[in-house]
Parts: structure tokens; C-alpha cells; sequence
């Protein structure tokens, strides 16, 4: 779409992240889908690059930011009150205004129309009053798969008149450059002009019980349990971890509720007239459940609804306005771990102070340091333990270098946990008068697992918990490419290796193929290469090694010597001269490499087999069969030919290349998904919209394991993802992959989660 300064909900979904960022793109999408979303109005990023521009804002700001020093909190502070007081005290642009005023007024009828009441709107004009919004910031670098600390920018509630939606709307932008916003971006290295704001205008609720609902369980990555927490009121106490929550978990197959712990809540933030104002509840009060078992299992009915309209885990904000369901809010869960789920234990059954939830888990000890407000976390030192009544994203800096976290509020959706969840250290919440039982510098262990404070320190036990390997119908490889560690990881029970890597053998070599070959010493290159691929085969004898034929990028072989000699300059590597094209364009290159490969099955390590990447057209792939079988290398029974799917054309006319003569296949889920999405991997500033999730990606990877499955030609996987997300691992399975090719770190958990699948039918 183009780049207008404000639209309607409806007019953006999950595919406008630059323009609206990911708060602003998920209530779009949201909205289109037909969930229950407050309705509103997005002053677009495009809107706020105006203004930099407009108001001459951007050199200014720039030359602040040159002068910061972020890891100096003084620098920092300094920094944060110039750059936001530019911000507040410049005017919005007179024709900005006079759009935003336009839209503001127009929402309840716009929603009206939209929702097809049009004779509602007629009666809401007549008897029209401002709209009661909510104004919430939407960075475009925020809610995104690649992080998500909890808060960056700021949300006003309770918001009424057009003159006050305008100067919450600046504030929002100038909360853009808060202390902790730039400390975040620049830890990150985000381009802070790269980062845009979007402005939700949102319809506001009036909770009289809110919360927070994750479509998998944040702490043991349990993915059949939804956890939901509801507080009294505003849910902007549940975030901040002001409050404890009640917790519910509901398993997604029956929507039954498992399990409830009820919070005691003391306060509640509602809205008094014009204001936003705390009350206190008695212990009685504040001890009832917060929502009924009926709007429980309402709530997990939404989300699990919402999770399958994404396919991917989503962290949910929910609100109950008399007896009404909305969903305020929606972004995919990013503190999901592969190690997390396992109960870590300790060698005795230590002297245990204080108990609370589980949050984030893990082990750690260090020094109690107790903090009391933000100002004083210049305190904290690097692996102490940091205990404060709650966190907000002010505390991240001190939070980064603690070795656990324990706060006196607050649960499993808190600030404190998303952040140690992401951190992946140990979190303990809702420790009841933590901060008086806890003594300064006193040496603690944080279980949080067990939701444990353990006096001293206490190390884990020595077994490194549940290593059963499973057999598994569903083969798992290896992926590997250094011959040193051969020995060492052809000790894991694996299937054998599904992708072994040149790259790095050639690397410690140094030297450029054609280089070489022009010198007379293409034998030096073959021999080397023989050399590093027998060590790993033999390591692994019978066991099956496929080698992956080179896959270096231009820019890659520029670094090896005489490498700028012979080597185009490309803006885009990644796209351009490699993979099966180049052998066709340099095969007395390719047969340096090809020979390798002979040298090594005439060895009798005929448990060698050869898989092309990067092929772009069939003709391509049977052109390189061809100048292998020419070496007097025959394909067959013993000897198997297998092709990369890394490009949508694989995909698209799979069938075209399986008629070559292909034994198997392996998906490159890495190359994939920047073709499927459109997004140079190595570039850092669209890092944040790459994401192997994708749904389009997933479309590939099922229409390419049942495609082989029809044609009887084996298919695996190689790519990253596997190793990292346990979600793409059960979608593979459940799809009918053959075989999987894991980092050896992850064998284990890839093979108990494996067999975990297929035991419950979930294999083909």
C-alpha cells in the first residue's frame, strides 16, 4: 500500500509491519479476521518520518546520538531528555493535525459503517461526545520474532479531545528516545533512525478485569497448555508485575481447565472520571478469582483461534468490558526456548527462604542486591541477584547483567519473566516479602524451575539430565563440516551425517581453487578436500555421509588468496554466482572437487554420497549429474544423488527435477525463506522480518515432503530451524519427513521430541 500518514485498522494486516509496526499490524490483521478487536486508527511511521523532516528535527537528533556513550548512564540520561524535549516542544505539522482530528472524529461512525450498523452511526452522531481512546506506540522494530522487551515505548489511556490525542500522539514519539528505548536499540545495533513509530488511536476499554493469555506455556514449553492470568481492572498492572495474578492453565484438545492459582491482588487501576486511579482491595476482595471458569475457557478459546490463525505461539492481551471479551493486543511469543521445559534439580534439598512461580528457568547463584527504584541500578553488579517488588523496562540494563531475578510481584506474562525468558536466566516471581526476607549481599541459589530461593550456593547435579535416545522412524543426521571434531561427534548415536559442509575445509586451505588450478596445483586443492571428508566418513563408517558440493557465495571466495583475482564483485551474493550454475560455467573447477570425491569412495568409504545445492533449473541439476558420472563415478543402489530445495522453483516444479534422477532431497530452510520472503539474510536492518515460521515457508516445506512422498524419493531438512524452533521440528514430522539434519547440540532433544511425536501418532 502506499505510504499514508494515518489509516483504519482494516486497511493494514501483518504484511504493513514497516508502515504500522507489529503492534499496529497485528490489530489490523486481527481486526480483518474477525476477532474482537476494540476498533481504531493508525498514525503511520510514514507519519512521524514527516514530522522529523518537516520540523528539522533529524540532524539535531542525530547529533546527540554521535555524542552518546549508551553503557554510561549519564551520557544516556542526558542524551534521552534532549532528544525527547526537541520532540514535545516542536509542533505537529498543521495538515497532520487537521488528519488526525479528522479520523478521531470520525471513529465511532467509521466503526459503525464498517461493523454494517449504519443506522447505529446516525444515532451515535446525534448524540456524539469525544471518543475515549487509547493511545499506544507501535515500534516497527518492536513485537518482532527476533526480540521483544516488554514495553519499549509508551501507552496513554483514557485519552478524550482531539488536542489531547495530538500531544499524546508526540509523546508516544518521543518515548521513542527514553533512556531505555535507546539503551535497547543500541545493544541491538538498530539504526535508531532505521526504527520508526507508528501510533495506535484505539477505542478505549474499560476492563473491569484484564489480563494476559500465552497460546504455550512460557515456562516448560509446553505447547498443549494455554496460560492465562487475569487481574481487577487495567491491564497495565499485570505487565508491570504491580500486581499477582490469578493463573489458569487449559489444556487446547477439551478447553478444560487443568489448573487455578488464585493471586491475592491489593490494588486495582481503574478509570474515575477524566483519571486513571488506583484503588486499594481489601484481602478479601482481592482474593476472589478474577474471571469465571465460563470466561476462562471464552478466553483460551480466542487465543487458541488466533494462534491457528498465525501458526506460530502468541503472547495475547485480553480485556472483559460488562461481560464483553476484547482482544486489546497480539504479538508472537519470542522467549521460547529449546532448553526450556527441563526441571533442573540440585544436588541436596538445601535450606530453602522463600518461594514463588516459576518464570524463567535455569539455575544460578550469586549476591542478594535489593533494588528499590530504577535509580539505583547502577548498584548491580555483574552476577548478582537482583530482587526488587517488580521490573519495568527501565531495569533492563541491571537485568542484563544478573545471574537470576526475583521480584515480590508479578507472574509468568510480567515484565520480569518475559525479560529473563529472553535473557535465559533464572526468574522467580511473586516471592511474598522478598525484599525483607532477603538480606543484602547474602549468597543465594535461584531455582527457576521450581520456583525455588535456596540459601547459599548450591551447585546442579552432576547427570545432565534425561539422555535416553530413542530409536525413531524418522532418521536424524548430522550437520557438520569440521573434520577435527569427526571423532568426538560421530559418538552421538545419530543416523549419520545429512550435510557435510565444504566451506570450511576449503577455508583452512586458503587458497582459491582457480588459482590454484592456473598454478598447476589443482591437485593440491583435491588432495585437501580428500583428505577432510575420509576423516569425518571414516569417523562415521557405515553410517551414510552425504556431501553437500561447494556452496561458496562470490564475496566468500574473494577472502581466500587470489580470490579478488578471479572473483566477480556482486551487491548480492547470496543471489547470485553459486550452486549448481557455476559448476556448469566452470567445470574444470567442479572436477578438482568432483575427483576429491572419487578418491574417497575408491578408499571404500562407499558411504559417501553427493547432494547439489542451489540448483535453479533442471537442466542445471542433470547437467552436473552428468559431469559426475563422467569421472567414472555411476550412480545407483550404493551411491546416492541427492538435490537441495532452497528455491521457490524447487518447489514449484519439483516434479521437473525429481525426473533427472534424484534418490533425495534436502530442504535448505535458510536460503528458503529469504527467497519465499523476499529478505537478504545477512541484512541486518531487515534481520527482523526473517522468520523460518512464515507461513508461506511452511506452505513450501509440506507441498515438498508430499511431493516426494508421492514420487518415493526421500526428503529431509538441513536447516537451521529444526535445530532452534520445536515447532518447525513437529511440523515437518507431522508433515512426513524422512529425516531431519541437526546441529549436534541438538540431537537429543530433536530425538526425544521425535519419538515423543510418532508415539502419539503424530508421524505421518
Amino acid at each position: 500500500m502506499t505510504r499514508k500518514s494515518i489509516v483504519w485498522f482494516e486497511e493494514v494486516g501483518k504484511e504493513n509491519i514497516p508502515l504500522v509496526g507489529g503492534k499496529g499490524a497485528n490489530l489490523g490483521e486481527m481486526t480483518r479476521a474477525g476477532f474482537p478487536i476494540p476498533y481504531g486508527f493508525i498514525v503511520t511511521s510514514q507519519a512521524y518520518y514527516n514530522f522529523l523532516d518537516e520540523t528539522g528535527l533529524r540532524p539535531k537528533i542525530e547529533k546527540y546520538l554521535q555524542e552518546l556513550d549508551y553503557k554510561d548512564n549519564t551520557s544516556l540520561v542526558r542524551v534521552s531528555d534532549k532528544i525527547q524535549e526537541l520532540i514535545i516542544e516542536s509542533s505537529v505539522p498543521e495538515r497532520l493535525a487537521e488528519q488526525i482530528a479528522s479520523y478521531y472524529e470520525q471513529l465511532y461512525e467509521h466503526e459503525a459503517h464498517t461493523q454494517g450498523v449504519a443506522a447505529m452511526a446516525h444515532r451515535i452522531k446525534a448524540t456524539y461526545k469525544p471518543a475515549l481512546v487509547a493511545i499506544r506506540s507501535s515500534a516497527t522494530a518492536e513485537d518482532l520474532p527476533d526480540a521483544s522487551f516488554a514495553g519499549q515505548q509508551e501507552t496513554y489511556l483514557n485519552v478524550q479531545g482531539e488536542s489531547h490525542v495530538i500531544r499524546q500522539i508526540k509523546a508516544c514519539w518521543a518515548s521513542l528516545f527514553t533512556q531505555r528505548a535507546i539503551f535497547y536499540r543500541s545493544e541491538k545495533n538498530f539504526d535508531h533512525f532505521k526504527v520508526g513509530l507508528a501510533a495506535v488511536v484505539q477505542r478505549m476499554v474499560q476492563s473491569d478485569t484484564s489480563g494476559i493469555m500465552f497460546t504455550v506455556d512460557p515456562v516448560t514449553n509446553n505447547k498443549k497448555m494455554l496460560v492465562i492470568e487475569a487481574i481487577f481492572g487495567l491491564g497495565e498492572y499485570i505487565v508491570q508485575g504491580k500486581v499477582t495474578p490469578d493463573q489458569y492453565l487449559v489444556t487446547k484438545g477439551d478447553f478444560k481447565i487443568h489448573e487455578k492459582r488464585i493471586g491475592t491482588q491489593e490494588v486495582r487501576f481503574v478509570k474515575r472520571g477524566a483519571k486513571n486511579v488506583e484503588y486499594k482491595l481489601t484481602r478479601r476482595e482481592g482474593s476472589q478469582q478474577k474471571i469465571t471458569d465460563k470466561q476462562i475457557v471464552e478466553v483460551a478459546r480466542v487465543g487458541h483461534a488466533i494462534e491457528k490463525h498465525y501458526y506460530f505461539p502468541q503472547d495475547i492481551e485480553w480485556a472483559y468490558e460488562k461481560e464483553k471479551l476484547f482482544i486489546t493486543q497480539a504479538r508472537p511469543i519470542t522467549t521460547l526456548h529449546a532448553n526450556q521445559g527441563k526441571q533442573d534439580d540440585v544436588t541436596v534439598s538445601h535450606d530453602v527462604i522463600a518461594k514463588g512461580d516459576s518464570a524463567s528457568p535455569g539455575i544460578a547463584s550469586g549476591p542478594v542486591v535489593k533494588l528499590r527504584s530504577p535509580k539505583e541500578i547502577g548498584t548491580i553488579k555483574d552476577k548478582d541477584v537482583l530482587v526488587a517488588q517488580q521490573t519495568n523496562p527501565d531495569y533492563v540494563p541491571a537485568m542484563k547483567k544478573a545471574s537470576a531475578i526475583i521480584t515480590e510481584r508479578g507472574g509468568r506474562t510480567s515484565h520480569a519473566a518475559i525479560v529473563s525468558r529472553e535473557l535465559g536466566i533464572p526468574c522467580v516471581v511473586g516471592v511474598d516479602n522478598a525484599m525483607s526476607l532477603l538480606k543484602e549481599q547474602e549468597l543465594v541459589t535461584v531455582n527457576g524451575s521450581s520456583g525455588e530461593v535456596l540459601r547459599g550456593v548450591v551447585k546442579r547435579k552432576e547427570e545432565k539430565g534425561d539422555e535416553r535416545v530413542f530409536n525413531t522412524k524418522t532418521k536424524i543426521y548430522l550437520n557438520l563440516g569440521e573434520p577435527e571434531l569427526a571423532k568426538k561427534v560421530s559418538a552421538i548415536p545419530a543416523d549419520g551425517i545429512g550435510l557435510l559442509r565444504a566451506e570450511f575445509m576449503i577455508a583452512n586451505l586458503g587458497e582459491h581453487p582457480a588459482v590454484l588450478l592456473k598454478r598447476g596445483k589443482g591437485s593440491v586443492f583435491t588432495k585437501h578436500l580428500a583428505e577432510g571428508i575420509s576423516t569425518i566418513a571414516k569417523a562415521f563408517y557405515p553410517r551414510p555421509v552425504v556431501y553437500r558440493t561447494t556452496d561458496f557465495k562470490t564475496n566468500e571466495y574473494r577472502f581466500l588468496k587470489g580470490g579478488r583475482e578471479v572473483e566477480p564483485h556482486e551487491e548480492n551474493p547470496l543471489i547470485g554466482y553459486r550452486g549448481a550454475y557455476r559448476y556448469t560455467r566452470e567445470p574444470e573447477v567442479f572436477a578438482l572437487e568432483v575427483e576429491a570425491l572419487k578418491k574417497v569412495r575408491e578408499s571404500g568409504l562407499n558411504n559417501v554420497h553427493v547432494m547439489v545445492p542451489f540448483v535453479r533449473t533442471p537442466q542445471h541439476l542433470a547437467q552436473t549429474k552428468h559431469m559426475i558420472e563422467e569421472h567414472g563415478m555411476k550412480f545407483g543402489k550404493d551411491f546416492k544423488f541427492w538435490m537441495m530445495v532452497e528455491l521457490p522453483v524447487n518447489v514449484l516444479l519439483l516434479d521437473s527435477f525429481l525426473d533427472v534422477g534424484v534418490d533425495g532431497i534436502s530442504i535448505g530452510s535458510n536460503d528458503l525463506t529469504m527467497l519465499m520472503l523476499g529478505i537478504d539474510r545477512d541484512n541486518e536492518i531487515l534481520a527482523h522480518l526473517y522468520d523460518e515460521r512464515n507461513e508461506a515457508v511452511l506452505w513450501a516445506l509440506k507441498k515438498t515432503i508430499q511431493t516426494c512422498a508421492s514420487r518415493g524419493v526421500t526428503a529431509s531438512i538441513c536447516g537451521q530451524s529444526v535445530s532452534d524452533y520445536p515447532e518447525m521440528l513437529e511440523f515437518v514430522v507431522r508433515a512426513g519427513i524422512t529425516s531431519v539434519s541437526v546441529s549436534p547440540d541438538a540431537f537429543t532433544r530433536v530425538n526425544q521430541q521425535v519419538h515423543a511425536l510418532e508415539l502419539h501418532g503424530s508421524h505421518r
